[in-house]
């Protein structure tokens, strides 16, 4: 019997075929290509460019910082 590759970091048979599957079914118009999370990281759909939560707690201290500095 013939068993499809396995993946080594996914343990999914044949991830980039799938993934290479989806891609060409994506590009026909009108049609809505599903991606599980899996896959759409390994597209890299998700690449974290948000801010820290420090970043944020930092430029609201300068926001308010500010307003005193207009006020004043």
């Amino acid at each position: 019997m013939h068993r499809p590759p396995i993946d080594a970091e996914t343990n999914i048979p044949d991830i980039t075929e799938i993934i290479q599957e989806k891609l060409l079914d994506a590009e026909i118009p009108g049609f809505q290509a599903e991606f599980d999370p899996l896959e759409a990281e390994r597209l890299g759909a998700f690449t974290e460019d948000a801010l820290s939560e420090q970043d944020a707690l930092d430029s609201t201290i300068d926001h308010a910082a500010e307003v005193e500095d207009e006020r004043g």
